[in-house]
């Protein structure tokens, strides 16, 4: 793949953006301000990198409104409205991709019965099994697996070891990053008798001597189903619905490591961070964001637009537009008080042990 070179007048138009000085120079990649060569485009987007390009080379730049150009010593610059939305499509233009070959490599294994797209790429040892369909314009990378009628959608993108099940749904424009898997059976066995986890959801504590007893799995006869324009971090796991489909909605974003339990629910739009978790038959509205290592517990409800912080765990249903935190989630500004008091605790216990020491003194002088 030869290098790729860019104009400062092509990269303004791709992201919509104004032009200062030599449009027609031309840069063949991006870096930040001090390590940038004389053919990098440097990205100095706020004034706190103004200071940083003096070390580098750059005689281009991404600028803020209102950046001197000239005085920095550039010959020419960009200056969008909104630079890190800029960064979206100036990315997209200068990503090089992963270097996977055109055309279908010898070593896939493909069905018969699986229909294959206009302008598809198959990687080496990648299995698409029968009554499978692949939408137009797709990549599947080395070592993939696509089961048995699934269908995905047009222009996907499945990075390496990526794995599809049975009957699973894509949309268009998916984007799956190494070791992504869908469509494994849901995490759901049931004892013959009442089980204990069963009487302490009851009883919140007591398990009314019930019995220990072995686990016999429920199947999973639904799928998954995904939406359009879905991407999805390295390792996200999301399984099949008992009955009916998982169901992912459109433009959901997951960071690495998340967990979608069996017939969850989720709505449009949703960004969903690493190491979280969303426990089976849950229903997440639209624009929700779940923070890092957030828990989300089972048939419960999670309204639109709600928020939640790194490493919260909810326990109950969430109302639409709430920010929440802690274990158990609260209200965010509310459990920020609790983190204050909690850290207030020592000394709190100091004082109240000096008020007792003083009134035990006192009852015995009486």
């Amino acid at each position: 793949m030869g290098q790729q070179k860019f104009s400062i007048a092509d990269i303004a138009a791709a992201i919509g953006a104004q032009t200062f000085g030599d449009a027609q120079l031309v840069v063949t990649g991006v870096a930040e301000p001090q390590e940038a060569g004389a053919d990098d485009l440097a990205m100095a987007t706020s004034q706190s990198y103004a200071d940083l390009i003096p070390k580098g080379q750059a005689r281009a730049a991404v600028l803020w409104e209102g950046a001197d150009w000239e005085a920095m010593g550039l010959q020419a610059a960009i200056v969008p409205k909104r630079p890190r939305y800029a960064m979206a499509g100036l990315t997209k233009l200068m990503d090089q991709g992963q270097g996977f070959e055109t055309g279908i490599h010898p070593s896939a294994i493909i069905d018969p019965d699986a229909t294959i797209g206009e302008d598809v790429r198959i990687g080496a040892l990648s299995v698409i099994s029968a009554g499978a369909r692949i939408g137009d314009g797709s990549v599947i990378g080395p070592q993939c697996f696509i089961g048995w009628n699934a269908s995905i959608g047009p222009r996907a993108m499945l990075r390496e070891q990526v794995s599809i099940g049975a009957r699973v749904t894509i949309g268009a424009d998916f984007v799956a990053q190494p070791g992504v898997r869908i469509g494994g059976d849901g995490f759901s066995f049931v004892t013959e008798d009442k089980s204990g986890i069963e009487a302490v959801r009851e009883t919140l504590g007591d398990q009314q001597d019930t019995e220990a007893q072995g686990w016999t799995r429920i199947h999973s006869l639904g799928s998954v189903t995904i939406g359009d324009n879905v991407d999805l971090g390295a390792c996200v796991n999301i399984d099949n619905g008992t009955i009916r489909d998982t169901r992912v909605g459109h433009g959901c974003k997951m960071d690495n490591f998340v967990h979608i339990g069996h017939n969850v629910v989720i709505g449009n739009d949703c960004l969903i961070c690493g190491h979280s978790g969303v426990a089976g038959s849950t229903k997440v509205g639209n624009n929700v964001v779940l923070g890092g290592m957030t828990g989300v517990s089972d048939n419960i409800f999670i309204g639109d637009r709600v928020i939640t912080g790194g490493g919260t765990k909810v326990l109950s249903s969430v109302p639409a537009g709430r920010v929440v935190l802690g274990y158990p989630a609260t209200k965010m500004d509310k459990q920020i008080e609790i983190f204050k008091a909690i850290r207030r605790l020592p000394r709190l216990l100091a004082d109240v042990a000096a008020l007792q020491k003083a009134v035990f003194k006192s009852q015995d002088k009486d």
